[in-house]
């Protein structure tokens, strides 16, 4: 038997440092336009250092493609038809080219319906996610207790009191769940006190971030020199450098106090979308929306200033937040793009036929696809819209959960909706079809669901059963 020789080994991966930078990108991206637009203009009248960019000559607005016309192309033809060029055309709405949304007519502004509060953000991705039943059901229970700012208000023992006893759940369970649910988003809901929360966002940080683990450590026991400013002490006793110790202050900062108050902001009258998305040419059209906030640049005449020596440390600091700031919107652009290609490029099916060519997809299958967290997708895809052929789209519309098919294909739950819909819609008033009728049929068009499936979709829909249907005819 011959010995085993060492060996070394190159493996290359991928993988998203999560910097400060980015963490701030991520915090813009959250917010509605509106609210961006108001904090950019706050920004730009407290920091000298920053300046309005001024948009370029406008010049004639390309051709759109009639979409009411043209919605039965095969994507795989279009895709092939582009290839040379690519299928798709990413452009910046920003940049030195005109706006071609910039006619009224195109940027329509629609009343927000939404407010999502948190518990109903929760249990979507509880939902979302295939959590296990029984943890799923114990985690509905920890989302319950938690208060408007996403901690939880209650022991971990009196939830557990609390559960059904014939169901036998054990504390384990109890504390897998909270785990879990520790791993939503907003990163930080489910703590039990601040320093809990801010370690677990500071944990969902790449293990690669600059002094993470210092970060983790005053989170858990430095909180109270951080708020009196005692940084002198905090040093002495961890050990460190000043360096060292204003990157970690750096990550802690960064981190939300309060994270459920984030999935709550004061509901906007309007909505306005945050991505345009159109068909030309038999290529599907990416466009981030640029008119609802401000763009901002540095000012270079007075950085130029700076590059001497003297005693500028108000302005060097401004400086510093000037473009750290506008490289976070670039980074909240770059990341608000991916996002959208990748979702467009999923459910093309949904823009060229509607609903029933809805695909199933949820946060994973995005996070997977352009390397990053699924918390981080869920943060990205909260109270976004999508300007689309089929009118104006929250993100969100376009996740949903998968049922297998009886040829062994996934189906949406939208798309399976819309079928319910449908086969409601067509049936005889004075007949009206079962939930088991529904069923059935749904069977032969190859899609295997239960009838209480159905009935659960039926209810989402808001559409009432078949017997009070027809009472409602009969009346």
């Amino acid at each position: 038997m011959s010995a085993m020789k060492p060996s070394l080994q190159l493996r290359v991966s991928q993988q998203l440092v999560m910097t400060p930078q980015l963490q701030q990108a991520l915090r813009l991206l959250q917010l509605p336009l509106l609210e961006l637009n108001t904090q950019l203009e706050e920004a730009l009248e407290e920091n000298v250092m920053l300046e309005l960019e001024e948009p370029s000559e406008p010049a004639d607005a390309p051709s759109v493609v009639d979409l009411e016309t043209d919605t039965d192309d095969n994507p795989e033809v279009v895709a092939r038809e582009a290839d040379d060029i690519g299928p798709w055309d990413l452009r910046d709405s920003g940049s030195t080219r005109s706006d071609p949304w910039a006619d009224d007519m195109r940027r329509p502004e629609i009343a927000d319906h939404s407010d999502e509060s948190l518990r109903e953000h929760l249990l979507w991705q509880l939902e979302l996610e295939h959590f296990p039943p029984r943890e799923a059901a114990i985690g509905q229970a920890i989302v319950d207790a938690l208060d408007e700012d996403g901690y939880l208000t209650e022991s971990l023992e009196d939830i557990h009191a609390a559960l059904p006893v014939e169901a036998g759940f054990t504390r384990d369970e109890v504390d897998r769940a909270l785990t879990m649910v520790q791993s939503l988003d907003p990163a930080g809901v489910g703590a039990r006190n601040l320093a809990e929360c801010i370690s677990i966002q500071l944990s969902q940080l790449d293990p690669a971030t600059p002094e993470r683990e210092l970060a983790l450590r005053i989170a858990a026991d430095g909180l109270d020199e951080v708020a009196n400013q005692d940084y002198a002490i905090l040093r002495r006793r961890l050990g460190i450098s000043e360096e060292s110790l204003a990157v970690a202050l750096q990550l802690v900062r960064a981190c939300h106090p309060r994270p459920g108050a984030s999935i709550q902001p004061p509901s906007a009258e309007y909505v306005i979308p945050d991505v345009y998305v159109r068909k030309q040419d038999n290529r599907w059209i990416v466009e981030v929306n640029h008119s609802g906030a401000p763009r901002l640049r540095v000012n270079q005449a007075y950085a130029d200033l700076l590059k001497g020596e003297g005693a500028h440390d108000t302005l060097r600091h401004q400086l510093q937040e000037a473009r750290f700031l506008v490289r976070s919107l670039e980074i909240r652009d770059d990341t608000l793009m991916k996002v959208a290609r990748c979702i467009v490029e999923r459910q093309t099916g949904f823009l060229e036929h509607g609903e029933e060519a809805m695909k199933p997809m949820i946060l994973k299958d995005i996070a997977e696809a352009i390397n990053m967290h699924e918390s981080t997708i869920s943060r990205v895809t909260a109270n976004k819209y999508m300007h689309t052929p089929r009118g104006v789209v929250e993100f969100r519309y376009f996740f949903s959960s998968q049922l297998s098919g009886t040829d062994g294909s996934e189906q949406s739950s939208t798309a399976i909706k819309a079928r319910i819909k449908r086969l409601i819609g067509h049936e005889n008033p004075a007949k009206p079809l079962s939930d088991s009728k529904i069923a059935a049929m749904l069977t032969e068009e190859g899609i295997n669901v239960a009838r209480r499936t159905v009935a659960k979709y039926r209810e989402a829909l808001r559409i009432a059963p078949s017997s009070e249907r027809k009472r409602q005819y009969s009346r």
